[in-house]
């Protein structure tokens, strides 16, 4: 509920503040006071874009700031929650307040909080309802139609149920049409991959052995050199004319005999032994050596032919090492068979398809009833109001027909509109006027407020091109609805008027710097006077009096 509204500096408006009571509040006001501007003000606190022309000063910012009352209100208080902003909220109150630099800067800010104009015009929607004179146009789309036989069907909770089971089929229905593109994806590459496969299977590389064979093939190619290096050092060391392991044996014995005439030939000896001895390995290991090493041709075709081999498939696969060979191997082997498991993923996704299906329709299918349980009621109703507000010879008809399901169900909905009672229903954005539009938008919303709870609503002129008795109707519909709600109503019609719990009045005021505008909420001596005037003119007649006493005091 919109309790206080303070606007300062917008338009021709210095600075006004109302206090709004919780039922029926109406607005009047001479064409042309003022009372749009108000309105223009309370959308910029709503989330519209703001505009510096609209400042009256340019030394001075613009400040429009709503204070509401939000005790009790679940949806507001959680939308608040969900934000990730640090906010303060207050759980009785929420002030809205929107700044204009003269630079034409605009700020949002919510219980003193900075806010984006997203967060602000998705606060301000579960607060009020905006319904402006040519703001009809929502009557004739079909999410609204659908959302206004929801509420009086009463299935919410069906929809969120509806809503679960449908987002789980379409998930399913996503897992089996990948599964089935992948198939089919798998079907057209899998004779390519079998015979790739079959290359590796053949060929059973093992880890690392093309780097080994190249690593053998080198020693093979050089095997010949390499032994005779090996015999021909082990000759020399062991075997030859004067071998030079006897040799240092001489050297050993001659040295002998000298030990205990000098230390250093001591020392000598000791090294001398120790080359002895590592000689006579060496030249023993160069045996052993020489005799590993063959010049094996068998071996050596073998090796080249499974390097050829193995090359062939590093240059078809753009690869240079075993262990990446290895690795493609392992992904084709993967690939078939998950061709051969793909089917048994196709046939469990497949179940999992149609049992979501089958819940979410049956889900649909109680929406569906529901819905069209309200159809005939809702024509009754409406078409009873629009008797009352002046157009007996209007209905609506409630078309309710079978689609494939969607995310609203498996109903097709369209409110279609006879202004004239030609027996010839079409859609209402076609053939209804705007002053139908708006006083049809108003019995409809007034069946939807006894089921919803509707957040403020605010009425802007909605009374245009009707009068007297119609006119009462539409007071008599608005003081119901405000039984349980807040109502804001900008009018011109006097019964409409005469119905208000408080009475604002909007008037243009002279001053030295030019023309502003002021509102005052009116006692009940004043109410009774503007309304007369408002029945025949600036000097009401004692008749325009009486009947404008009687408005008020009904």
């Amino acid at each position: 509920m919109l309790t206080k509204l303070h606007i300062k500096n917008y338009a021709i408006i210095d600075e006004i503040e109302i206090d709004f009571s919780d039922k029926l509040n109406i607005i009047t006001g001479e064409t042309g006071a003022g009372k749009s501007i108000l309105m223009g003000a309370l959308s910029l606190i709503l989330g519209e874009r703001a505009d510096s022309s609209s400042l009256v000063s340019k030394e001075k910012k613009c400040f429009i700031e709503g204070s509401f009352s939000i005790a009790n209100n679940k949806a507001v208080a959680n939308y608040l929650q969900s934000l990730e902003e640090d906010m303060d909220v207050d759980q009785s109150e929420l002030v809205l307040r929107r700044e204009i630099a003269p630079t034409g800067k605009s700020r949002a800010v919510i219980n003193d909080t900075p806010a984006s104009l997203q967060t602000l015009r998705g606060v301000a929607s579960l607060l009020v309802d905006l319904h402006q004179q040519f703001d009809t146009l929502e009557l004739g789309n079909t999410d609204f139609q659908r959302t206004v036989i929801d509420a009086l069907a009463g299935n919410e909770n069906l929809l969120q149920s509806f809503t679960n089971s449908y987002q789980a089929y379409l998930s399913a229905q996503k897992k089996l049409a990948a599964l089935l593109a992948q198939k089919e994806a798998f079907t057209k590459e899998a004779d390519y991959n079998q015979f790739l496969l079959d290359e590796f299977e053949e060929l059973q590389l093992q880890t690392n052995e093309l780097e080994l064979m190249e690593q053998e093939l080198v020693l093979l190619n050089n095997a010949e050199g390499i032994k005779t290096a090996l015999a021909g050092t082990s000759h020399a060391l062991a075997y030859a004319e004067t071998p030079v392991v006897s040799v240092v044996k001489q050297m050993l014995q001659q040295l002998q005999p000298f030990t205990s005439v000098h230390e250093g030939v001591s020392e000598l000896i000791n090294r001398l032994q120790v080359t002895h001895i590592e000689l006579q390995d060496i030249a023993s290991e160069l045996s052993r050596l020489e005799n590993t090493i063959s010049t094996n041709e068998e071996r050596l075709h073998t090796i080249n032919e499974r390097m050829a081999a193995g090359f062939k498939l590093l240059k078809k696969h753009s690869v240079t090492t075993t262990q990446e060979l290895l690795d493609i191997w392992a992904s084709l082997s993967e690939k078939l068979l998950a061709v051969q498991n793909i089917d048994d993923a196709i046939a469990t996704h497949a179940k999992q398809e149609k049992e979501t299906l089958a819940a979410a329709t049956e889900i649909a299918t109680k929406i569906s009833a529901a819905r069209k349980a309200q159809a005939a009621p809702l024509q009754k109703s409406v078409n009873t109001l629009l008797a009352q507000v002046g157009m007996p010879n209007a209905s609506i008809q409630v078309s309710i027909t079978n689609t494939n399901l969607n995310a609203f169900g498996t109903d097709q909905i369209e409110f279609l509109f006879d202004a004239n009672k030609s027996g010839k229903y079409e859609s209402i954005k076609k053939v209804a006027s705007g002053g139908e539009l708006s006083r049809l938008m108003l019995c409809i919303k007034s069946l939807v407020a006894t089921s919803v709870n509707l957040p403020t609503l605010i009425f802007d002129e909605i009374d245009t091109g009707i009068s007297g008795e119609a006119a009462k109707q539409v007071g008599i519909i608005m003081q119901g609805l405000a039984a349980s709600r807040q109502i804001i109503c900008i009018t011109h019609q006097p019964q409409i008027a005469g119905k208000a719990n408080a009475h604002f009045f909007v008037y243009k005021q002279s001053k030295e710097s030019g023309i502003a505008t002021h509102i005052k909420r009116l006692t009940k001596a004043e109410r009774i006077n503007a309304i007369a005037q408002m029945l025949s003119g600036e000097q009401p007649t004692p008749a325009a009096i009486a009947t404008a006493t009687e408005m008020v005091e009904e």
